[in-house]
């Protein structure tokens, strides 16, 4: 079993455009601090879904942009992600700062994903189709019923379905389900394909792209841009954005400046080949987990969360645990095979909640720390930051999500 990689016979290579090297007489420079590093425009760390997608957000208001990516880029936690893009707070889970950027992002999405598909001729299988949240217990039909409650107190539209009307809108789940509720706003959309997009599209826009290039330390000064070392070279710009997902505290000299605001937390995730493409008709989930169908037939079931730092193993234990919650929910899974098998750090934050904005040295912003949303959040992630770092524009939303909260 390769890590992030299909099973064998597990689905054709996806086609990636080469990344574009930025070379000395490009505004490159190979040691020391002078003019000559200068880049034009803006650099960000780290090539996500949300790097990407900022980068072609600045490149179409005629910005240039510069990305250094430590592996390839869209290959870790956008990599790792079902896709799943909810519209309310899971279970157990009060409506917080995360949810209003969650909600603003999904309002942008039809419109995002229908830009980026005519754009990059990449199909993303958007879909609005909603998701069920199960009961599969009786104890987890008294724990919706107040999960309900509580989304109606919200304004938030669900829909309650009885077990009969659950079995007709997905004949694949039968046996113990006790009833659901549909959340019709929720849509989903293939997280590798909008990767595969959002490169495209950097790329094609005129973005330059520096992959396998790890920044290995960033030089805070007290006047002027600071200096980026990576890939054995030297960068500055006159705004830098650290966009690096789970690795963002890793930095020296920003850990030490800023402290462990970013940890990541190691999500497994299992992909099932069914039967046919329909088998299973929208997403789902329980307490437990959640399954995400797409349209080449395969089954996405997550996702684990653990505190395990960057540890890549794939561990027994939790692929069960994993089918076997899945099995309670559609039986018919324990027939599927096993396509592929991989994990991914989702970038957790020290409150939980996404970090959008300015540090206290001019220049330098973070756009980090959306934890289990950030292919979600990717559309206003893209547009907030655009706006604050070319406008100065600095909504309330933005007010809330901006790092100082952390150093107040």
């Amino acid at each position: 079993m390769r890590f992030n990689a299909p099973l064998e016979g597990g689905g054709a290579e996806e086609k990636r455009p080469t990344a574009r090297v930025l070379s000395p007489e490009h505004g490159g420079a190979t040691s020391g601090y002078s003019g000559d590093n200068m880049i034009e425009g803006t650099l960000i760390i780290g090539a996500g879904a949300i790097g990407l997608s900022l980068g072609w957000r600045l490149l179409q208001r005629g910005e240039p942009v510069t990305i250094l990516e430590r592996g390839e880029a869209a290959r870790q936690a956008s990599w790792a992600a079902t896709g799943l893009l909810s519209s309310v707070p899971e279970f157990g889970q009060q409506a917080d700062t995360g949810y209003l950027l969650g909600r603003e992002s999904l309002a942008l999405y039809p419109e995002f994903a229908s830009e980026l598909e005519q754009a990059s001729g990449v199909a993303l299988d958007f879909r609005q189709d909603g998701a069920l949240a199960l009961a599969v217990s009786e104890e987890e039909l008294h724990e919706l019923r107040h999960y309900q409650e509580y989304l109606a107190g919200q304004n938030l539209p669900v829909a309650w379905l009885a077990r009969e009307q659950v079995r007709e809108r997905e004949p694949a789940v039968v046996g113990s389900v006790w009833g659901a509720l549909h959340r019709h706003r929720d849509c989903q959309i293939d997280a590798r394909r909008l990767g595969a997009a959002l490169k495209a599209v950097f790329l094609k826009s005129g973005g330059i792209l520096q992959e396998r290039c790890e920044v290995t330390e960033i030089r805070l000064a007290e006047r002027g841009p600071p200096t980026v070392l990576a890939g054995g070279r030297e960068w500055s710009a006159r705004r830098l954005v650290l966009a690096a997902g789970s690795w963002s505290g890793l930095i020296p000299a920003l850990a030490d400046a800023l402290g462990p605001l970013v940890r990541p937390v190691k999500g497994q995730v299992l992909a099932l080949t069914m039967p046919r493409a329909d088998f299973v008709r929208c997403p789902m989930r329980t307490p437990h987990i959640h399954i995400t169908p797409k349209d080449d037939s395969r089954l996405f079931i997550g996702a684990t969360v653990e505190e395990a730092g960057f540890n890549t193993d794939i561990v027994a234990g939790a692929v069960a645990e994993l089918i076997r919650n899945a099995v309670r929910a559609v039986p018919g899974v324990a027939a599927m095979a096993i396509r592929e098998m991989w994990c991914g750090f989702r970038p957790r934050s020290r409150d939980g909640v996404p970090i959008a904005g300015e540090l206290e040295m001019p220049g330098l912003y973070l756009a980090t720390g959306n934890f289990r949303h950030g292919i979600l959040h990717t559309p206003a992630m893209a547009r907030l930051m655009c706006e604050l770092i070319l406008d100065g524009r600095k909504p309330e939303l933005l007010h809330l999500l901006a790092p100082a909260r952390f150093f107040s």
